[in-house]
């Protein structure tokens, strides 16, 4: 439970906010030299200013490579190239975005939700079956079924308050 709430994490570290932020780039590979590779693994990122993140490529070889895939990406960015480094200037977020942009986080807490229960089906499952089996009494699997949901009700709180978290970020002028 404790993996899918950190992956609910992740996912909304990749959704772009009005600021820049490294892991905007989480999500995204380029392909190098025939593998697809994370951006983090070709390149290092610096956030100079609120709305600008300079991509310095560890290989200058690998910078088209890096650059075609934050353009192909669902950013909605457009890296211009600088020599040696790419600099990506982010606009600022329409109102229109923005709503899309919450949308999808409550997607993708949803699917944190969904990989909890699923952990709690699995657990209680394995429950029924030490219970049919004669491994444990009956008062036991109630008293594990119990704290089987209070551990899944807290996960799913700590995904709802990270939802929470990010809409208002999203908003936030």
């Amino acid at each position: 439970m404790a993996k899918a709430v950190e992956h609910a994490r992740e996912e909304f570290a990749a959704i772009r906010t009005g600021r820049a932020h490294p892991s905007m780039f989480a999500q995204i590979t380029a392909d190098y030299y025939g593998q697809q590779t994370p951006l983090q693994q070709l390149a290092s990122f610096q956030v100079p200013e609120a709305r600008l993140v300079v991509i310095s490529p560890y290989d200058a070889s690998s910078k088209s490579a890096i650059e075609k895939a934050i353009r192909e990406s669902d950013l909605g960015v457009n890296p211009t190239d600088d020599g040696k480094v790419l600099r990506v200037s982010l606009p600022e977020l329409t109102e229109e975005r923005r709503k899309e942009y919450i949308k999808l986080a409550r997607t993708k807490a949803e699917d944190g939700k969904v990989a909890v229960r699923n952990v709690r089906r699995t657990a209680k499952q394995a429950f029924d079956k030490a219970e049919k089996d004669s491994e444990i009494s009956k008062d036991e699997n109630t008293g594990a079924e119990k704290r089987l949901d209070g551990l899944t009700k807290k996960h799913v709180d700590t995904i709802d308050d990270l939802l929470k978290n990010k809409e208002a970020e999203l908003l936030e002028v």
